[in-house]
Protein backbone atom coordinates (compact mmCIF):
# COMPACT_ATOMS: atom_id res chain seq x y z
CA UNK A 1 0.00 0.00 0.00
CA UNK A 2 1.36 3.42 -0.97
CA UNK A 3 1.86 5.80 1.95
CA UNK A 4 1.43 9.54 1.24
CA UNK A 5 1.38 12.58 3.50
CA UNK A 6 -0.87 14.40 1.01
CA UNK A 7 -3.61 11.83 0.57
CA UNK A 8 -4.23 9.09 3.12
CA UNK A 9 -6.33 6.75 0.95
CA UNK A 10 -6.15 3.98 3.53
CA UNK A 11 -7.77 6.21 6.15
CA UNK A 12 -10.49 7.26 3.71
CA UNK A 13 -11.28 3.63 2.89
CA UNK A 14 -11.31 2.66 6.55
CA UNK A 15 -13.58 5.63 7.36
CA UNK A 16 -16.05 4.70 4.61
CA UNK A 17 -16.18 1.12 5.84
CA UNK A 18 -16.67 2.29 9.43
CA UNK A 19 -19.50 4.61 8.36
CA UNK A 20 -21.30 1.78 6.55
CA UNK A 21 -20.97 -0.43 9.61
CA UNK A 22 -22.27 2.35 11.86
CA UNK A 23 -25.29 2.88 9.60
CA UNK A 24 -26.09 -0.83 9.58
CA UNK A 25 -25.63 -0.97 13.34
CA UNK A 26 -28.06 1.91 13.83
CA UNK A 27 -30.63 0.21 11.59
CA UNK A 28 -30.39 -3.09 13.46
CA UNK A 29 -30.64 -1.31 16.81
CA UNK A 30 -33.79 0.47 15.59
CA UNK A 31 -35.33 -2.83 14.44
CA UNK A 32 -34.62 -4.42 17.82
CA UNK A 33 -35.99 -1.47 19.81
CA UNK A 34 -39.17 -1.11 17.69
CA UNK A 35 -39.49 -4.84 16.76
CA UNK A 36 -40.27 -3.47 13.27
CA UNK A 37 -38.18 -4.17 10.20
CA UNK A 38 -40.34 -1.73 8.21
CA UNK A 39 -41.66 1.11 10.35
CA UNK A 40 -41.53 3.99 7.85
CA UNK A 41 -41.72 4.42 4.06
CA UNK A 42 -37.97 4.81 3.56
CA UNK A 43 -37.30 1.38 5.12
CA UNK A 44 -39.06 -0.42 2.24
CA UNK A 45 -41.63 1.67 0.31
CA UNK A 46 -43.43 -1.25 -1.35
CA UNK A 47 -43.76 -3.34 1.81
CA UNK A 48 -44.74 -0.30 3.87
CA UNK A 49 -47.51 0.62 1.41
CA UNK A 50 -48.85 -2.96 1.41
CA UNK A 51 -48.81 -3.06 5.20
CA UNK A 52 -50.64 0.27 5.41
CA UNK A 53 -53.36 -1.08 3.13
CA UNK A 54 -53.78 -4.09 5.41
CA UNK A 55 -53.85 -1.81 8.46
CA UNK A 56 -56.72 0.16 6.93
CA UNK A 57 -58.61 -3.10 6.38
CA UNK A 58 -57.94 -4.21 9.97
CA UNK A 59 -59.17 -0.87 11.33
CA UNK A 60 -62.29 -1.16 9.19
CA UNK A 61 -62.96 -4.69 10.43
CA UNK A 62 -62.57 -3.44 14.00
CA UNK A 63 -65.48 -1.07 13.36
CA UNK A 64 -67.50 -3.94 11.89
CA UNK A 65 -66.78 -6.07 14.94
CA UNK A 66 -67.88 -3.26 17.23
CA UNK A 67 -71.13 -2.89 15.30
CA UNK A 68 -71.80 -6.64 15.32
CA UNK A 69 -71.04 -6.86 19.03
CA UNK A 70 -73.66 -4.19 19.62
CA UNK A 71 -76.11 -6.17 17.50
CA UNK A 72 -75.43 -9.30 19.55
CA UNK A 73 -76.00 -7.42 22.80
CA UNK A 74 -79.27 -5.93 21.56
CA UNK A 75 -80.53 -9.33 20.42
CA UNK A 76 -79.46 -11.00 23.66
CA UNK A 77 -81.42 -8.46 25.70
CA UNK A 78 -84.44 -8.79 23.41
CA UNK A 79 -84.42 -12.58 23.55
CA UNK A 80 -84.08 -12.62 27.33
CA UNK A 81 -86.97 -10.17 27.68
CA UNK A 82 -89.04 -12.12 25.15
CA UNK A 83 -88.55 -15.32 27.11
CA UNK A 84 -89.71 -13.49 30.23
CA UNK A 85 -92.85 -12.42 28.34
CA UNK A 86 -93.52 -16.03 27.36
CA UNK A 87 -93.18 -17.07 31.01
CA UNK A 88 -95.63 -14.33 32.04
CA UNK A 89 -98.09 -15.43 29.38
CA UNK A 90 -97.90 -18.99 30.67
CA UNK A 91 -98.69 -17.75 34.16
CA UNK A 92 -101.61 -15.76 32.77
CA UNK A 93 -102.83 -18.88 31.03
CA UNK A 94 -102.92 -20.68 34.36
CA UNK A 95 -104.96 -17.84 35.86
CA UNK A 96 -107.35 -17.85 32.90
CA UNK A 97 -107.74 -21.59 33.13
CA UNK A 98 -108.47 -21.42 36.85
CA UNK A 99 -110.96 -18.57 36.27
CA UNK A 100 -113.05 -20.84 34.02
CA UNK A 101 -114.04 -22.97 37.02
CA UNK A 102 -117.76 -22.25 37.48
CA UNK A 103 -117.57 -23.12 41.17
CA UNK A 104 -115.29 -20.19 42.06
CA UNK A 105 -116.75 -17.67 44.45
CA UNK A 106 -116.52 -13.93 43.81
CA UNK A 107 -113.54 -13.42 46.12
CA UNK A 108 -111.41 -16.14 44.51
CA UNK A 109 -112.28 -14.92 41.02
CA UNK A 110 -111.33 -11.36 41.95
CA UNK A 111 -108.03 -12.60 43.39
CA UNK A 112 -107.24 -14.37 40.12
CA UNK A 113 -108.13 -11.28 38.14
CA UNK A 114 -105.87 -9.12 40.31
CA UNK A 115 -102.96 -11.49 39.68
CA UNK A 116 -103.82 -11.55 35.96
CA UNK A 117 -103.80 -7.74 35.77
CA UNK A 118 -100.46 -7.61 37.57
CA UNK A 119 -98.98 -10.01 35.02
CA UNK A 120 -100.24 -7.78 32.21
CA UNK A 121 -98.46 -4.81 33.79
CA UNK A 122 -95.29 -6.84 34.18
CA UNK A 123 -95.32 -7.58 30.44
CA UNK A 124 -95.40 -3.86 29.70
CA UNK A 125 -92.61 -3.20 32.21
CA UNK A 126 -90.49 -6.02 30.78
CA UNK A 127 -90.84 -4.67 27.25
CA UNK A 128 -89.94 -1.12 28.27
CA UNK A 129 -86.78 -2.41 29.94
CA UNK A 130 -85.70 -4.55 26.98
CA UNK A 131 -83.29 -1.87 25.73
CA UNK A 132 -79.56 -1.90 25.12
CA UNK A 133 -77.69 1.26 24.19
CA UNK A 134 -80.98 2.97 23.38
CA UNK A 135 -82.25 0.23 21.04
CA UNK A 136 -85.36 -1.83 21.75
CA UNK A 137 -86.59 -4.54 19.40
CA UNK A 138 -89.75 -5.43 21.31
CA UNK A 139 -91.67 -2.32 22.38
CA UNK A 140 -92.61 -0.99 18.94
CA UNK A 141 -90.54 2.17 19.37
CA UNK A 142 -88.48 1.63 16.23
CA UNK A 143 -88.11 -0.40 13.08
CA UNK A 144 -85.57 -3.02 12.05
CA UNK A 145 -81.99 -2.31 13.07
CA UNK A 146 -79.10 -2.48 10.58
CA UNK A 147 -75.45 -3.07 11.42
CA UNK A 148 -72.17 -3.04 9.49
CA UNK A 149 -71.23 -6.29 7.81
CA UNK A 150 -68.20 -5.26 5.73
CA UNK A 151 -65.27 -2.88 6.20
CA UNK A 152 -66.33 -0.75 3.22
CA UNK A 153 -69.88 -0.35 4.66
CA UNK A 154 -71.46 -1.61 1.42
CA UNK A 155 -73.25 -4.48 3.16
CA UNK A 156 -75.19 -4.74 6.38
CA UNK A 157 -77.01 -7.25 8.57
CA UNK A 158 -80.45 -6.65 10.07
CA UNK A 159 -82.16 -7.43 13.34
CA UNK A 160 -85.95 -7.57 12.91
CA UNK A 161 -88.06 -5.50 15.28
CA UNK A 162 -91.09 -7.23 16.82
CA UNK A 163 -93.78 -5.18 18.54
CA UNK A 164 -94.93 -7.21 21.56
CA UNK A 165 -96.94 -4.34 23.01
CA UNK A 166 -100.29 -5.30 24.53
CA UNK A 167 -103.18 -5.13 22.10
CA UNK A 168 -100.94 -5.37 19.06
CA UNK A 169 -100.63 -7.92 16.33
CA UNK A 170 -98.51 -10.32 18.37
CA UNK A 171 -99.94 -10.06 21.87
CA UNK A 172 -103.59 -9.46 21.07
CA UNK A 173 -104.83 -8.88 24.62
CA UNK A 174 -105.26 -5.28 25.64
CA UNK A 175 -103.97 -3.75 28.84
CA UNK A 176 -107.50 -3.85 30.32
CA UNK A 177 -108.19 -7.54 29.63
CA UNK A 178 -109.78 -9.33 32.57
CA UNK A 179 -110.95 -12.75 33.69
CA UNK A 180 -113.74 -11.67 36.02
CA UNK A 181 -116.24 -14.07 34.45
CA UNK A 182 -116.12 -17.58 33.06
CA UNK A 183 -116.91 -16.32 29.56
CA UNK A 184 -114.25 -13.59 29.77
CA UNK A 185 -111.68 -16.09 30.97
CA UNK A 186 -112.52 -18.44 28.10
CA UNK A 187 -112.16 -15.64 25.56
CA UNK A 188 -108.88 -14.46 27.06
CA UNK A 189 -107.61 -18.03 27.12
CA UNK A 190 -107.86 -18.22 23.34
CA UNK A 191 -106.03 -14.89 23.02
CA UNK A 192 -103.27 -16.09 25.33
CA UNK A 193 -102.73 -19.27 23.31
CA UNK A 194 -102.51 -17.24 20.10
CA UNK A 195 -100.20 -14.70 21.76
CA UNK A 196 -97.83 -17.39 23.02
CA UNK A 197 -97.58 -18.83 19.51
CA UNK A 198 -97.03 -15.36 18.04
CA UNK A 199 -94.36 -14.40 20.58
CA UNK A 200 -92.56 -17.71 20.14
CA UNK A 201 -92.48 -17.21 16.36
CA UNK A 202 -91.26 -13.61 16.75
CA UNK A 203 -88.45 -14.65 19.08
CA UNK A 204 -87.47 -17.43 16.67
CA UNK A 205 -87.06 -14.83 13.90
CA UNK A 206 -84.85 -12.68 16.12
CA UNK A 207 -82.89 -15.74 17.27
CA UNK A 208 -82.25 -16.93 13.71
CA UNK A 209 -80.87 -13.53 12.70
CA UNK A 210 -78.87 -13.25 15.93
CA UNK A 211 -77.27 -16.62 15.13
CA UNK A 212 -76.30 -15.40 11.66
CA UNK A 213 -74.86 -12.20 13.13
CA UNK A 214 -72.81 -14.19 15.65
CA UNK A 215 -71.43 -16.44 12.91
CA UNK A 216 -70.57 -13.43 10.74
CA UNK A 217 -68.90 -11.75 13.71
CA UNK A 218 -66.69 -14.81 14.17
CA UNK A 219 -65.79 -14.71 10.47
CA UNK A 220 -64.89 -11.00 10.67
CA UNK A 221 -62.72 -11.56 13.74
CA UNK A 222 -60.91 -14.47 12.06
CA UNK A 223 -60.31 -12.36 8.95
CA UNK A 224 -58.96 -9.53 11.08
CA UNK A 225 -56.57 -11.95 12.81
CA UNK A 226 -55.32 -13.24 9.45
CA UNK A 227 -54.72 -9.70 8.19
CA UNK A 228 -52.89 -8.71 11.37
CA UNK A 229 -50.70 -11.80 11.10
CA UNK A 230 -49.94 -11.01 7.46
CA UNK A 231 -49.14 -7.40 8.33
CA UNK A 232 -46.80 -8.60 11.06
CA UNK A 233 -45.08 -10.99 8.65
CA UNK A 234 -44.41 -8.04 6.36
CA UNK A 235 -43.16 -5.53 8.91
CA UNK A 236 -42.02 -7.34 12.05
CA UNK A 237 -38.31 -7.74 12.66
CA UNK A 238 -36.63 -11.10 13.22
CA UNK A 239 -35.30 -10.29 16.67
CA UNK A 240 -33.20 -13.44 16.98
CA UNK A 241 -31.45 -12.81 13.69
CA UNK A 242 -31.12 -9.10 14.48
CA UNK A 243 -29.51 -9.88 17.85
CA UNK A 244 -26.89 -12.06 16.17
CA UNK A 245 -26.33 -9.43 13.51
CA UNK A 246 -25.99 -6.72 16.17
CA UNK A 247 -23.21 -8.62 17.89
CA UNK A 248 -21.40 -9.11 14.57
CA UNK A 249 -21.72 -5.45 13.60
CA UNK A 250 -20.42 -4.33 16.99
CA UNK A 251 -17.30 -6.42 16.41
CA UNK A 252 -16.97 -4.98 12.88
CA UNK A 253 -17.28 -1.49 14.30
CA UNK A 254 -14.48 -2.11 16.78
CA UNK A 255 -12.28 -3.54 14.03
CA UNK A 256 -13.13 -0.59 11.77
CA UNK A 257 -12.15 1.87 14.47
CA UNK A 258 -8.85 0.04 14.93
CA UNK A 259 -8.24 0.02 11.17
CA UNK A 260 -8.95 3.75 10.99
CA UNK A 261 -6.53 4.42 13.84
CA UNK A 262 -3.85 2.41 12.05
CA UNK A 263 -4.48 4.20 8.76
CA UNK A 264 -4.36 7.61 10.45
CA UNK A 265 -0.98 6.75 11.95
CA UNK A 266 0.62 5.94 8.56
CA UNK A 267 1.67 9.52 7.70
CA UNK A 268 3.45 9.77 11.06
CA UNK A 269 5.30 6.57 10.21
CA UNK A 270 6.38 8.10 6.88
CA UNK A 271 7.62 11.30 8.58
CA UNK A 272 9.63 9.27 11.10
CA UNK A 273 11.74 7.92 8.24
CA UNK A 274 13.20 11.41 7.74
CA UNK A 275 14.23 11.97 11.31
Amino acid sequence: MTISVQNNSAAMTALQSLNRTTEQLAQVQQEISTTQAVSQPKDNPAVWATAQGQKIDVDGLASVTQSLNRASSISDVALAAGQSVVDLLNQMKQDALSAQDPQLDAGARQSLNTDFSGLLQRITTTLSNASFDGANLLDGSGGNLRFLATADATQSVTLPAKDLSLGGGIITMGATASITTTAAASSVMAQIDASIANVTSALADIGDQAKLISAHNTLVQNLSTVLQTGMGDLTNANTEADSARLAALQVQQQLGEQSLNVANSMPSILLSLFR
